[in-house]
C-alpha cells in the first residue's frame, strides 16, 4: 500500500497515469477499490501541504501559544490528519489493486503510514494541548508536529522516487553532475611532449576539436556564429572572426583563444561566456597545441581520421584442421597464436570445466551428482554432450541468459516510466524468445518493428517534463538500435557532429526520423535550427527508407534493411557480444564501439557469416565457442580493466571473472536459502509457459526486480542500455556481503537447515565443499572448520562458515 504522504509533493502526475504501474496490474480487483485507490495521487497532497504549512506557522508561536495564528494552525492540522487517515487507505487500495511493490515502495509505505499515524495522535496531543496549555502538553504537541513534517518531507521524498525516479532530487547536485569527460581529458599530455609524428597529429588535433566540441560549438559553429567566428571546421578555426585570426600558431601569448579561455570567470571577456569553463587540463592541451604550430593535417576535416569496420560481410578461407584443433574457432586461434608467439594449454579439468560451463550456459551451480556422473562417464565426447543438454535445458537457459538481454534491452521490471506510462515491459516476449531460440534476424526484425509486446525497446522512456532534444523517445530509439544492435555509438550526434567518429547530427536526426510518426526538427546543441530531419538508414547502401510512409511502414522498411544479410555490421555485433559473455572479453572493444579493431578480424568475420549461414541460431554459437578447446583451456588472468582494454591486448585464453549479482545470488539460494520472498519477484514464467518446469525451490535472481543487494552486486539500473559489468570487486560489494541485510538472513536460514540436517562438524564441512566448491576440503580446511564449528555445530557457527566460503575467489570467481 502507499502512504499518507504522497508520491510526493512535487508530482503532478494525473490519477490516470497510474494505470501504468510497475508490475502488470492485478486481475480480478473490484472496481470501486480500484477507483477509490486511483484518487490517492490527488488527495495526498492536503497533507503534504497543510502539515507542513501548519508546521511553518507554530514557528510563529514559540513564546506565545496564544498566538493569533493557532486557530488556523489548528484548522491545518485537523484537515491536514483527517486527510492523511484518508489518502493512506486510497494508498492502500493503489497498492493492492495496480501490483506496486518494491523496495522503495516499502520506505515510503513505512515512513508513510507513520507519518499518518503520528498526525492522529497530533489531534489528540493538540487537543490537550489547548485544554491545558501546560508547558509539558505544549513541548510533547510541538514535538510531534516537527516530527510529523519531518516524516511527512522523508515520505514525499520516496513517493517521488517511486514516479520520478531514485534520483529524483539528488541528480540536479554538483557531486552528481554528468561526469564523463571529453576524450582529451584522458590523453596524457607528455605523448605530445617530444617532436609528433603524423599518427600524434592526428591524435592531437582529435582532441582538439573534442574540446570545441564541448564547449565552443554552441556559439561558434555552422548552427550558430557569434563574433563570426566558426570553430567546427579547419578552414574557419585559422580565419578566425571579426577582430581576425584568434590562433597565432607557435605562439600562445599571441593567440586571442587562449587568452580568452585563460580568463578568469568573472571577466568580461571571458570564454566561453556562458557555463562551465575550460578545466586546466583543457587549457593546457590547447596551448599545446599551439605551441607545436596549432598541427591540422590536410585532408582531416575531408578524409575520417577515425578507424572505420567494413559494412559488407566476408568469409575468409579457414585454416586447415589439426588433430585437436578440428573446431573452426580453434583452427583461427592457432593461426593468432603462430603470429603472436603464443603457445596452447592443455584443457581444463572435468570439475573446472564443467563449473564455468553449467555457470555460462544455465547461471547455476552443477550438484555434487552431476560432477560425479560427467567424472563417471567414459564417453570420449562427453562435453559436447554434455553442452548440448545445457543448452536444451530450455528455461533455465532462459532464465539465465533474460539477464544478458535485460541488461541490453534496458528491460526490466521497475522504475523510471512503468509508473507514468512512458515506458513498456518486454519481458513476457523476451522470455519467450530466448526460450525458444527466436532466429536472431526475426528477434531483431520484432525489436525494431515490433508487435504491443515488444514495442518497449524502441519506445524509450518520456522522461519527466520537457527534456533537451537529444533524450526524445525517437532519438532513444536511434541511439538504443544504433548501440545494442550495430555497436555504434550516436549519442554525440544527437547533439552536434560527432568528435569521435564521422557521424553527423543530420544523419543522427535522419535515423531518428525513422522512429517518428512526424517529421522532426533538427536541433545543435539543444537549439533548434529551424530544418527538418530527412528520413535515411545510417547506411544507404543498405537500402532506402520512404520518408512519406507512415511511422509502421518505416519500421516496417527499416527492420527489413537491417536483417539482410549484406549487414556484416549487426552479425559481428552480435557475434563478439556472445563471445565477450562467454570469454571474458570481446574481440573488439568496448562491444559497443565495433569500429575498433578486432584482435581477429579474420576470426570475427568468418562467425558472424557462419551464423548467418546456418540460421541466425543464438544456441548453436554459443554451442560452438563452448565446444573449443580455447573455451575449455585454463583462464587467464588480467592485471587491470585497463590492461583488458588495451589496445595492444593479446588475445590467450578465457578471462577469469567474478560471477554475476544473479549467479551469485541463484547459488546462496541453493546452498543457504532463497535471497528473494515471493513478492519480489516481477515475473513468473510459469503463467506464461504453464508447461515450464524446474526442480529449483527458489525464484532465480533475473525474475527479481532490482534492489540494493543486486545494485551492490553489479546489477546496472536499466532506464539506459547496459552491454557491459564491471567485474572487479568494489567497496560497495564488501559492505553488502559483509553487513547486508539480505546475505545475512539466508545466511541464518542455512545455518539453520544445516544444522538440522548434519550433526557431525565432518560430514558437515564436506557436504558444504562439494556442494558450493565441488571438492573436498583440504587437511587444513577442514582442520579450520571443525574448530570454528565444535564438536555440536550451532546454527550460527554454520552460519559463520556458510559466510566464509561465500566469500572465497574460488566461488565468487569463474576459473
Amino acid at each position: 500500500m502507499l502512504s499518507a504522504v504522497a508520491l510526493s509533493s512535487f508530482d503532478q502526475i494525473s490519477f490516470t497515469a497510474l494505470q501504468s504501474s510497475v508490475l502488470v496490474q492485478a486481475e480480478g480487483g473490484f472496481w470501486l477499490s480500484q477507483l477509490f485507490g486511483r484518487f490517492h495521487p490527488m488527495l495526498v497532497h492536503f497533507p503534504i501541504a497543510l502539515i507542513l504549512v501548519a508546521v511553518v506557522m507554530e514557528l510563529f508561536t514559540i513564546g506565545n501559544f496564544r498566538h493569533s495564528y493557532r486557530g488556523g494552525i489548528r484548522f491545518l492540522v485537523i484537515i491536514g490528519a483527517i486527510s492523511a487517515a484518508i489518502s493512506a487507505g486510497m494508498g492502500w487500495l493503489l497498492a493492492e489493486n495496480e501490483g506496486i511493490t518494491g523496495s522503495t515502495l516499502d520506505l515510503h509505505r513505512i515512513i508513510g503510514m507513520v507519518s499518518a499515524g503520528l498526525s492522529l495522535l497530533l489531534l489528540v496531543l493538540l487537543r490537550k494541548s489547548e485544554l491545558n496549555p501546560s508547558s509539558s502538553s505544549i513541548k510533547a504537541y510541538r514535538f510531534f508536529l516537527f516530527l510529523t513534517g519531518i516524516g511527512i518531507g522523508a515520505a514525499g521524498h520516496f513517493g517521488a522516487s517511486l514516479t520520478h525516479g531514485e534520483d529524483y532530487l539528488t541528480e540536479v547536485l554538483p557531486q552528481n553532475a554528468d561526469q564523463e569527460a571529453p576524450q582529451s581529458l584522458t590523453v596524457d599530455l607528455a605523448t605530445f611532449a617530444s617532436e609528433l609524428s603524423p599518427e600524434k597529429e592526428i591524435q592531437l588535433v582529435t582532441n582538439v576539436r573534442s574540446i570545441l566540441a564541448h564547449n565552443c560549438y554552441k556559439c561558434h559553429s555552422g548552427a550558430k556564429i557569434e563574433g563570426e567566428l566558426r570553430l567546427d571546421e579547419k578552414e574557419f578555426v585559422f580565419a578566425g572572426g571579426e577582430n581576425g585570426p584568434v590562433i597565432a600558431p607557435g605562439n600562445p601569448t599571441k593567440s586571442e583563444l587562449i587568452r580568452r579561455v585563460s580568463l578568469s570567470k568573472n571577466h568580461k571577456e571571458v570564454m566561453p561566456e556562458k557555463g562551465n569553463l575550460l578545466s586546466k587540463e583543457e587549457i593546457q592541451l590547447l596551448t599545446l597545441w599551439v605551441e607545436k604550430g596549432a598541427p591540422w593535417p590536410d585532408g582531416v576535416a575531408q578524409q575520417s581520421v577515425y578507424r572505420v569496420a567494413a559494412l559488407a560481410p566476408r568469409k575468409p578461407d579457414l585454416p586447415a584442421s589439426k588433430p585437436g584443433l578440428e573446431n573452426p574457432i580453434d583452427r583461427w586461434v592457432d593461426q593468432y597464436f603462430k603470429q603472436n608467439q603464443l603457445s596452447w594449454s592443455e584443457p581444463v579439468d572435468d570439475r573446472t570445466f564443467l563449473r564455468r560451463v553449467y555457470l555460462d550456459i544455465i547461471g547455476l551451480l552443477p550438484s555434487p551428482e552431476e560432477l560425479a556422473a560427467f567424472q563417471a562417464d567414459t564417453n570420449p565426447n562427453k562435453r559436447e554432450i554434455w553442452i548440448q543438454n545445457l543448452l536444451d535445458r530450455k528455461d533455465d537457459f532462459a532464465q539465465h541468459w533474460l539477464t544478458f538481454w535485460n541488461d541490453a534491452l534496458r528491460n526490466d521490471y521497475t522504475g523510471t516510466g512503468y509508473i507514468t506510462k512512458g515506458r513498456f515491459a518486454i519481458t513476457d516476449w523476451l522470455y519467450t524468445s530466448i526460450r525458444d531460440n527466436k532466429p536472431y534476424d526475426q528477434f531483431v526484425k520484432e525489436l525494431v518493428n515490433p508487435s504491443e509486446k515488444s514495442k518497449g525497446f524502441i519506445e524509450g522512456i518520456r522522461w519527466r517534463g520537457t527534456v533537451n532534444a537529444s533524450q526524445r523517445t525517437e532519438m532513444q530509439a536511434a541511439q538504443n538500435v544504433g548501440q545494442v544492435l550495430l555497436g555504434l555509438n550516436l549519442k554525440c550526434a544527437s547533439c552536434h557532429d560527432s568528435f569521435i567518429s564521422d557521424w553527423k547530427l543530420e544523419q543522427a536526426y535522419a535515423f531518428a526520423n525513422i522512429f517518428a510518426d512526424s517529421t522532426l526538427e533538427v536541433s545543435r546543441c539543444e537549439q533548434p535550427t529551424g530544418q527538418m530531419a530527412k528520413t535515411k538508414i545510417l547506411w544507404e547502401e543498405l537500402g532506402e527508407i520512404d520518408s512519406l510512409a507512415t511511422k509502421a511502414e518505416k519500421l516496417r522498411q527499416l527492420a527489413d534493411q537491417l536483417v539482410q544479410p549484406a549487414n556484416g555490421r549487426m552479425y559481428r555485433t552480435v557475434v563478439n557480444r556472445i563471445w565477450k559473455q562467454l570469454m571474458g572479453r570481446g574481440m573488439v572493444e568496448p562491444v559497443d564501439e565495433m569500429d575498433n579493431a578486432p584482435w581477429s578480424q579474420d576470426l570475427l568475420d568468418w562467425l558472424a557469416v557462419d551464423f548467418v549461414e546456418n540460421g541466425y541460431d543464438l544456441k548453436r554459437l554459443i554451442y560452438q565457442i563452448t565446444t573449443s578447446k580455447i573455451y575449455q583451456s585454463p583462464s587467464v588472468t588480467v592485471a587491470s580493466a585497463e590492461k583488458l582494454m588495451a589496445e595492444d591486448f593479446k588475445f590467450q585464453g578465457v578471462i577469469r571473472r567474478r560471477i554475476t549479482a544473479e549467479q551469485f545470488s541463484d547459488a546462496v539460494a541453493e546452498i543457504a536459502a532463497p535471497l528473494f520472498d515471493s513478492v519480489e519477484v516481477k515475473f513468473r514464467p510459469y503463467q506464461l509457459i504453464p508447461e515450464a518446469k524446474t526442480n529449483l525451490s527458489f525464484a532465480r535472481a533475473s525474475l527479481v526486480a532490482n534492489n540494493e543487494f543486486l545494485k551492490a552486486l553489479g546489477r546496472p539500473n536499466r532506464e539506459i542500455v547496459s552491454t557491459s559489468r564491471d567485474s572487479q570487486a568494489s567497496l560497495l560489494q564488501a559492505l553488502e556481503l559483509s553487513n547486508g541485510e539480505k546475505l545475512n538472513k539466508a545466511l541464518v536460514k542455512g545455518g539453520e537447515k544445516w544444522a538440522t540436517t548434519f550433526s557431525d562438524p565432518v560430514v558437515l564441512t564436506e557436504n558444504l565443499y562439494a556442494k558450493a566448491l565441488l571438492r573436498k576440503p583440504s587437511p587444513k580446511e577442514l582442520e579450520v572448520a571443525q574448530k570454528a564449528l565444535g564438536p555440536n555445530p550451532s546454527p550460527e557457527a554454520i552460519q559463520d562458515l556458510l559466510w566464509a566460503v561465500f566469500l572465497l575467489p574460488e566461488f565468487q570467481l569463474i576459473y
